[in-house]
């Protein structure tokens, strides 16, 4: 048995295998990692564009900046000191590969990937602020909950999709008939015929932007005003009910129902949608997909229901494979292969579309598993750059406007959720109290940091812009305080019994933050907080790590 473990573990060659065992050798030389084809299939596309362009790329980043880059962006947070340390100690040459297998598949992982990705849908689908208003029929924690399960068994992504889309049942756990994924639709079925349904799923699912043809035909987009009304036309069979406390007009949850259809003119038989065209003239629309495939147009559920179909026609479509991909892709490398991310059609070519088209058939071929998906990603050439700019790819600027190459890996900040959880894992600071207390928590401190744009679909980001509240929040908040705490047991007081020497400590804290050593000015600091602190290495470390945890450079995804 430990035979077979090592020979799947260290990946040795077949015939150094069979020599290792016929001759009883336990140290032979290890082959290069087998890596599945996709990955280089990405490095040639990328490196074929930093031919076409004439530049070369970054140098790859050291391992210590691409551990800490992996751990935010698979699981949401920076790594402890005690695990990078371990993935800088691993000599092995699959040393990466092994890494990003254990944070998607080791079951010490399983929870912080199911929330992490939890969180980041669960904005996605109803925003950061979905769920958080007592008279909203969306349930937050309906919403987490069924997201959570799902990335914890590693729902296949197609069957994620068709539950979302499909989904009926109560939106609060606890209640009968709970289905967390009616949280996606239950807010945007009943305002306004269901508009902002129907474009938010063509919007996120199949990178097509509908909402702006819903009164009139877009100039620069193939969608026109008919096309909107045939996919909105999907929605109309589906209301959201209220269920109210007993006795009360208090809301307890809402449901997600499926009910007939009569249509705007009255005939449940032909139950078509009335539309107005910017001429005053009144057209028709019917159930149809943006290929063109109609379903039947009775407006009985028992005879078609009509999301179901919907869901169905979304499984086919090539349309979902590459807007998964696109998505996933600018999670990971900043930019996707589309501006705007979400809209994919004609008029809007991607950057790399051979690359696209080919990782968007093999998603579909892996059974949209989206584990191996971010494996290919982060395994990636692109993915292992590190952030310079230099004379030989200054021409890759995508800020300014320029089509993203991916000659090096673009700066940008982590979201607040990253640098919540970096917090409260990364330097020790332990969440305490029960899963829901934790969660309120978090809740009241992103607050802090969500800006909500005014746009047709409620667009939010959360922004680091130095703020009065912000500043104050990541100074002398309490989740800085329990980082930066003296207390035994804590981050700081077990780092201070550690090592050889004081430099060696404040080595260790630079990597604990930063993932880099301290460069000789910032050593020269330590020495004159030191002084300062009359010897007094604690408080010296104190000061450096709170200065560490306020910097740009922490908050940075690099």
């Amino acid at each position: 048995m430990l035979t077979i473990q090592l020979l799947a573990t260290r990946r040795i060659a077949p015939l150094a295998a069979l020599l290792w065992l016929a001759l009883g050798i336990g140290d032979v030389a290890r082959s290069e990692p087998v890596m599945p084809p996709q990955i280089r299939m990405i490095d040639d596309a990328i490196e074929q564009g930093w031919h076409d362009y004439e530049i070369s790329p970054a140098p790859e980043a050291d391992d210590a900046i691409w551990c800490r880059r992996v751990f935010l962006d698979v699981i949401g947070r920076i790594p402890t000191l005690d695990e990078l340390e371990t993935f800088l100690a691993d000599r092995d040459n699959d040393r990466r590969a092994k890494l990003v297998d254990r944070l998607l598949h080791d079951d010490r992982y399983t929870e912080e990937y199911a929330n992490h990705w939890a969180t980041v849908w669960a904005n996605l689908l109803i925003g950061r602020s979905g769920g958080m208003d007592r008279r909203d029929l969306t349930d937050r924690d309906g919403m987490m909950k069924y997201l959570r399960d799902a990335f914890a068994e590693n729902r296949p992504y197609d069957r994620m999709v068709y539950e979302l889309v499909t989904a009926e049942g109560s939106t609060k756990p606890g209640t009968p008939g709970f289905n967390g994924a009616v949280n996606f639709l239950v807010g945007k079925v009943n305002d306004d015929k269901a508009v902002l349904a129907a474009s938010s799923v063509s919007r996120i699912f199949l990178g097509q932007q509908v909402q702006c043809t819903q009164c009139h035909n877009h100039p620069f987009n193939d969608w026109k005003q008919q096309k909107f009304w045939e996919f909105n036309s999907f929605f109309r069979q589906t209301r959201s009910l209220r269920r109210f406390v007993d006795g009360t007009r208090d809301i307890s949850h809402a449901e997600l129902v499926n009910e007939d259809y009569a249509g705007e003119a009255g005939d449940p038989n032909d139950a078509l949608v009335f539309y107005e065209m910017r001429n005053g003239l009144t057209r028709v629309a019917y159930p149809v997909f943006t290929d063109g495939t109609e379903i039947s147009r009775s407006g009985y559920v028992d005879e078609v229901n009509r999301r179901n179909e919907l869901g169905r026609l979304m499984l086919d479509s090539p349309q979902l494979d590459r807007m998964a991909v696109n998505r996933y892709w600018s999670m990971f490398l900043g930019y996707g292969f589309t501006k705007p991310l979400d809209d994919m059609g004609p008029h809007n070519l991607p950057t790399h579309p051979q690359l696209l088209d080919s990782l968007a058939s093999s998603f579909r071929g892996s059974s949209y598993d989206l584990k191996e998906l971010i494996f290919w990603i982060t395994l990636s050439r692109p993915y292992s750059l590190a952030s310079v700019m230099t004379s030989q790819n200054e021409i890759d600027d995508p800020s300014i406007g320029e089509t993203p190459k991916f000659s090096r890996f673009y700066l940008r900040q982590m979201s607040a959720e990253q640098l919540y959880q970096s917090l409260v894992s990364a330097s020790g600071a332990s969440a305490q109290g029960t899963y829901e207390q934790q969660e309120q928590k978090r809740r009241e401190w992103l607050r802090q940091f969500v800006v909500t744009f005014g746009t047709d679909e409620g667009d939010e980001a959360t922004t680091f812009d130095g703020s009065i509240p912000q500043a104050l929040m990541l100074f002398n908040g309490e989740l800085t305080q329990r980082a930066i705490s003296l207390k035994p047991g804590s981050f700081l007081d077990r780092l201070s019994q550690s090592g050889k020497s004081t430099r060696e400590r404040l080595t260790r804290l630079y990597l604990a933050g930063l993932a880099r050593q301290p460069s000789k000015r910032e050593v020269g600091l330590a020495g004159e907080l030191y002084r300062a602190r009359k010897g007094n290495e604690k408080e010296m470390l104190q000061d450096m790590w709170w200065a560490i945890l306020n910097s740009n450079e922490f908050i940075m995804q690099h």
